[in-house]
């Protein structure tokens, strides 16, 4: 299990064993570089041992507080003080951490297992249980190493993957044998047997007392901070440090604030394709622009329109799961030439969630609680019941339709005070956990790059969510967040129509990718499997880009994707 995930930690690798527990380890060093915080850590003294994935951005912080405790330390790392963390608030350890992480520690004299994950879900941690058994990794094909699991496909999840813009929120994954921690969780495996969980993180998103008599510029002065700090705590390390490029305003801004702290020199990265047609590949006019302004040690990668399949077909071995957007191959290959250079990089994640950047957020202000569903289903939903009744084999049908009832429950649930915040709230913590987190993760990773993302600071999120919903969406959204850049940034960034990572040969069907789809689908394992209707394959691989999803998915692409991973991964 622990080979399977050596690309996510080429550096150094280890195991333990105990009793009934085993642990391993893959390390990346990005904090103390020494032996001393190789992994299994064992500390003989609080009787714990520990496998961390992530950055306590804050750990030298919490090591001065606990030496006041009087807890000793032998290294000076951050996995350490994860483990006297826990030696000395026990399951309240990760309410102290501020960073990203996926934790398993074990307790020598009980045998007391616990898992946690942090707070948005930045690090990923896949589970596979029996009644005899608990198997836990990093990535979900490292259960499927380690054998013994349940790989029929889970029809609930189906249905979400399929409906829900290919997103499966946790505990599920396609696999039915295969779940996920939720983020901000605590789950404890106690040696009588019992299972504890306890969600240890739910920000409200309504306003706050102290801040209604708040400006438009206090929100920017406060939002501002709140950022600059984040950025700062995301340069902790004892490698080099980079940026992400993309020339929009996310990535852009936390350049311009780390410029502003007075790093000089900082290594930013740009991707570009070849055009294809009228589409455009590249944005390096921008990021251009930007490192220009900001004098950083700027890299430009060129991809020239040649093959795609190849990096496609890596990027889909990368994949913990199906993932559809055409970003993961950009990131796959921009984090492959990153990483010859650097270990870590920052980047603009989530600043759409965050702050309202989405088209599908303005339509529900004009919206009551109540008819929040509707709305955000008409935006963001591939297809309802009828539609996967078109597309499924009637044996791959689950009952009702698990998306539109998973989504109306969280939009109902208590802790948001308009249509707007319910919105900003599923998508914070489902959908971004579930699609651009989880993909900048696995591709990054794959090339033993860490990817941090400042506007993921759970203390941003937790001020971003006070937020008044106007303010975010205004000037076509991300309001609040443009104003501040006006202050720092050029304004062809701000103003700029919105940016992605463009990949010109996968967003229109044709030629090898097609083929490869077309071979996926047709495939004895895919006959076998009997996912979909003959028909409906058949009918989409005749007029390949007719059907499109509201958010512009290809359907035929979303259906070839999942097939290909499928396959990729031994799944029969």
């Amino acid at each position: 299990m622990a080979a399977a995930m050596r690309d996510r930690g080429p550096d150094d690798g280890g195991v333990w064993s105990q009793g009934a527990v085993a642990l391993g380890h893959q390390r990346l060093k990005i904090i103390d570089l020494s032996a001393a915080s190789g992994q299994p850590l064992v500390d003989p003294h609080a009787g714990l041992t520990g496998v961390f994935n992530g950055c306590i951005y804050n750990y030298r912080e919490l090591r001065e507080e606990l030496q006041a405790r009087g807890h000793r330390f032998f290294s000076s790392g951050d996995t350490e003080v994860v483990l006297k963390a826990y030696a000395q608030w026990g399951d309240d350890f990760v309410d102290h951490l501020i960073g990203m992480f996926a934790v398993a520690i074990v307790e020598r004299d009980t045998g007391r297992l616990l898992l946690a994950r942090d707070r948005l879900g930045i690090k990923p941690l896949y589970v596979t249980e029996t009644p005899d058994r608990v198997r836990f990794a990093s990535t979900l094909p490292a259960l499927l190493t380690g054998g013994g699991v349940d790989t029929t496909i889970d029809p609930v999840a189906l249905a979400h993957y399929l409906s829900f813009h290919s997103v499966v929120p946790a505990p599920r994954t396609i696999l039915r044998g295969i779940s996920k921690l939720p983020p901000a969780t605590v789950r404890a495996y106690e040696p009588d047997g019992r299972v504890t969980e306890r969600v240890y993180w739910d920000p409200p998103f309504t306003r706050h007392p102290d801040r209604a008599d708040w400006s438009e510029r206090d929100w920017q002065d406060a939002l501002r901070e709140s950022l600059t700090t984040a950025v700062r705590r995301r340069m902790v390390a004892d490698v080099p440090v980079g940026v992400l490029l993309s020339g929009g305003l996310d990535s852009s801004l936390v350049v311009a604030l780390l410029a502003e702290q007075g790093q000089r020199g900082l290594a930013t990265f740009s991707i570009g394709f070849d055009a294809v047609g009228d589409r455009e590949g590249d944005e390096f006019r921008y990021s251009d622009l930007v490192a220009q302004t900001f004098d950083t040690d700027h890299h430009q990668i060129r991809i020239a329109t040649t093959d795609l399949v190849p990096p496609l077909e890596a990027a889909v071995a990368a994949m913990s799961e199906p993932m559809v957007s055409h970003d993961c191959v950009a990131f796959y290959l921009l984090s492959q030439t990153v990483s010859e250079k650097l270990k870590v990089v920052q980047s603009g994640q989530g600043a759409d969630e965050i702050l309202g950047g989405y088209h599908w957020y303005p339509p529900l202000a004009g919206v009551d609680r109540e008819h929040a569903l509707d709305t955000y289903a008409r935006a963001f939903f591939d297809r309802d019941a009828a539609g996967l009744a078109r597309i499924l084999a009637p044996d791959r049908l689950a009952d009702g339709d698990p998306a539109r009832e998973f989504v109306a429950a969280h939009l109902a649930r208590a802790g948001a005070q308009t249509a707007v915040d319910a919105g900003l709230r599923i998508d914070t913590t489902v959908m971004l956990v579930d699609d651009p987190v989880k993909r900048v993760d696995n591709m990054t990773m794959a090339h033993g790059l860490e990817a941090r993302v400042p506007f993921l600071d759970h203390e941003f999120v937790e001020l971003a969510a006070t937020c008044p919903p106007e303010l975010k969406l205004a000037q076509g959204g991300k309001g609040v967040l443009k104003d501040i850049g006006r202050r720092v940034l050029p304004h062809e960034v701000i103003d700029r129509p919105k940016g992605y990572f463009p990949v010109p040969g996968l967003t229109h069907l044709e030629g090898k990718v097609l083929d490869r789809v077309r071979d996926a689908l047709h495939a004895p394992e895919a006959r076998r499997r009997n996912l979909y209707r003959t028909e409906y394959v058949d009918a989409l691989l005749a007029d390949p880009n007719a059907e499109l999803t509201p958010l512009n998915g290809n359907k035929l692409w979303q259906i070839g994707l999942l097939e290909m991973w499928l396959q990729r991964h031994g799944i029969a």
